[in-house]
């Protein structure tokens, strides 16, 4: 549990540590994989070689894993899984021997760790300005953007279990011949629904990320820990997927809702790297360094919470006893029925689902849990800060909220614990218009106009009068 009184360890660690090196990446082929294998060294303390593995065996590559182009991704990815390391003593001088960088991507680089690390630093009670926190260092980039690589179409679609990639998931059925579902260390939740969408082993690629055990005893050392930006470690890696298979669209499935910060009066998102702003950067990044022809984008970056809760409820049946969103939970494959996003999760599907269907997923009624009324009051927004999770807004929770007490009131049925909190509370407090929040459409997006079918599928859906 991170205590919110490390600013003396921050200053200190960055005194006797002030240098991180970025020292090598190395793309390893073997028999059916890739290995993407970086070294990283906080000089006097320890080095790190943290290493991705590709399996490849069922792909067919249309570029080298060298390519240029692989090469690049390559090299770009180890700039964000150095975050994870970097992020240890804060060292104030990041020094990239590696590859080259021009003023631009510094810029790019020092605006995603800031964003990436607002929580951590909010939670740990560190305080330093963005242009103070980490200076990069690196050889001038001088070469042109890298030949392309030979990209013939198809969509590449992250998947990892959760309601929100299963929706994406069933919005993309028409494609289905295109597709190919996307893994990071697999779990039984992400490959049950890509199976129950027809998504057989031929059709996925499996991506597994170690972490070097070294980082791990420094954590029980006392060394800064706390959130880092995954999100960007899955569009970099799926690029570089991308390019290696040719595949055209990285179809991504961040709601509306991620762009919304977790502290009243702050930027801080747990969210950054799902949010449009990363979104837009990424894609940036990707034309200027990369190439032209891979396009990154969610599916469902117009929709919000409430609305994709209300479609992943009206085609959850054969998805239910699978899908799963517990981070604390994942390593068993588990709701752990605990923690703010099972909380989350369990309140938005009560919107829409039978009561005793809801329960019959978690195990039990987590509405009735008293222990869980502090997370409860961050999600409604009765309290200033929401809980670090990706969840959606104050506004969807207490919209799913009123929409629950109608379900259990039409039934005859005694609200459970925590919406009778939020209903003696929220006639006061709080008012939602629920019918305006399922006619929402935020049009900042990236989504081609290929994909514009699937889009009005779930605008006409969850725009209907009935919930």
């Amino acid at each position: 549990m991170l205590d919110g009184k490390r600013q003396a360890d921050f200053d200190r660690f960055r005194r006797e540590y002030p240098v991180f090196q970025y020292q090598e990446y190395e793309i390893l082929r073997g028999e059916g994989t890739v290995t993407l294998r970086y070294t990283f060294e906080i000089p006097g303390l320890c080095s790190f070689t943290p290493q991705t593995t590709i399996e490849t065996a069922n792909l067919k590559l249309l570029n080298e894993p060298d390519c240029p182009a692989a090469r690049e991704l390559a090299f770009s990815l180890g700039m964000v899984e150095a975050v994870s390391y970097l992020k240890a003593a804060c060292s104030p001088r990041m020094e990239v021997l590696c590859g080259a960088l021009d003023a631009d991507d510094i810029a790019w680089w020092q605006r995603l760790y800031w964003g990436g690390l607002g929580e951590m630093m909010y939670r740990n009670g560190i305080a330093c300005e963005q242009e103070e926190l980490f200076e990069i260092i690196a050889p001038a980039r001088r070469a042109a953007r890298p030949e392309e690589p030979v990209i013939a179409g198809g969509n590449l679609i992250p998947v990892g279990g959760g309601k929100d990639s299963v929706v994406s998931l069933e919005l993309l059925r028409g494609m289905h011949a295109e597709n190919r579902c996307f893994f990071i260390n697999p779990k039984g939740a992400g490959l049950g629904c890509a199976d129950r969408a027809g998504y057989g082993a031929d059709s996925r690629v499996i991506t597994r990320r170690t972490i070097d055990p070294n980082l791990l005893e420094l954590n029980k050392r006392g060394f800064l820990n706390g959130h880092t930006p995954f999100s960007a470690i899955v569009a970099f890696l799926c690029a570089y997927c991308a390019v290696l298979t040719g595949r055209e669209h990285i179809v991504l499935s961040n709601e509306s809702s991620a762009n919304e910060g977790n502290v009243a009066g702050s930027t801080v998102n747990h969210q950054y790297s799902k949010s449009f702003e990363f979104e837009q950067n990424f894609n940036w990044y990707l034309k200027k360094n990369v190439t032209g022809c891979v396009r990154y984008f969610s599916l469902l970056r117009p929709f919000n919470e409430l609305q994709i809760a209300k479609y992943f409820a009206g085609h959850a049946e054969k998805y239910l006893d699978v899908f799963k969103s517990c981070n604390l939970g994942s390593k068993t494959d588990s709701w752990c029925c605990s923690c703010p996003k099972c909380l989350f999760v369990y309140t938005i599907l009560s919107a829409f689902l039978p009561p005793e269907r809801v329960e019959r997923v978690f195990g039990q009624n987590l509405l009735e849990r008293e222990e869980l009324a502090g997370y409860f009051d961050g999600l409604t927004g009765f309290s200033a800060v929401k809980p670090f999770e990706c969840i959606g807004t104050r506004e969807e929770v207490g919209a799913a909220c009123k929409l629950a007490c109608g379900q259990y009131e039409r039934d005859g049925r005694p609200l459970p614990l925590l919406l009778r909190r939020y209903a003696d509370r929220a006639g006061t407090a709080l008012t939602f218009d629920e019918k305006l929040l399922f006619r929402e459409f935020n049009s900042i997006h990236h989504i081609p106009p290929a994909f514009e079918p699937c889009v009005k599928e779930m605008f006409d859906f969850v725009s209907q009068s009935d919930c």
